[in-house]
């Protein structure tokens, strides 16, 4: 375990890497009252699916190549198949930190921002 998964609250990287390492905060604000109640945030970190919470996700993630993050919400309220919100980013090596915002709309459009 590295320095920066050891810090509380942290998701560590992993996959095999043994390069540098920085942080990734991912703000996944609900974008209607009722998305709580009916949604459930997923983030994927190179492939790897966690289920997270609404609010600020801190994870671990190699600092020295592309990483692959997205998000989506799941969803089992309605019967049948239903289009679910998704977001998608293609983070460029850095050594430093980095915080991306998800930005959801109603019919099913998503972006993740960098911050700051």
């Amino acid at each position: 375990m590295t320095d920066l998964a050891s810090q509380p609250g942290v998701i560590p990287y992993v996959d095999n890497h043994d390069g540098p390492r920085r942080l990734l905060v991912v703000d996944i604000p609900p974008f209607s009252a009722n998305t709580v109640r009916h949604y459930v945030p997923l983030a994927s970190i190179d492939g790897r699916q966690y289920v997270v919470s609404w609010g600020s996700v801190t994870f671990e993630i190699p600092a020295d190549r592309n990483v692959h993050v997205s998000v989506h919400l799941q969803t089992n309220y309605a019967t049948g198949v239903t289009s679910t919100p998704f977001a998608s980013i293609v983070l460029a090596p850095h050594p430093g930190p980095v915080r991306l915002a998800t930005q959801f709309t109603t019919n099913a459009e998503g972006a993740l921002l960098p911050v700051g």
